[in-house]
């Protein structure tokens, strides 16, 4: 059974930083592309960022140089370091994970929300 499960959201202040952190299981990361997306209240749901299984990322233009993805293939885990938050950057933040081959196999994490704001 697949499972990603998301933690490390909460309230921050703009300028602050919060690390997100996405657990999987059932998945083999060698396979797949693994992505954050974010959904903000009354809009749709955006690419934040993404990690191949060779290592290499994406990002979506706005969050370009203060976002970073990594993951660790190990731990099966992927992170999203976000650093000078800005108060548009809140939502709720969602892991994916896409087969790269097989581009309709996909997961989702239930999300975790992220608020910037004083």
């Amino acid at each position: 059974q697949v499972q990603l499960v998301e933690s490390g959201g909460g309230l921050v202040q703009p300028g602050g930083s919060l690390t997100l952190s996405c657990t999987a299981s059932g998945i083999d990361f060698a396979v797949f592309v693994m992505a954050w997306y974010r959904q903000a209240p009354g809009k749709g749901r955006d690419l934040v960022a993404s990690i191949g299984s060779g290592g290499s990322t994406n990002y979506e233009d706005s969050v370009k140089g203060r976002f970073t993805i990594s993951k660790d293939n190990v731990k099966r885990t992927v992170l999203l370091q976000m650093n000078s938050l800005k108060p548009e950057d809140t939502a709720v933040y969602s892991c994916n994970a896409r087969h790269k081959v097989f581009r309709d196999v996909t997961y989702w994490g239930l999300g975790t929300q992220v608020t910037v704001s004083f």
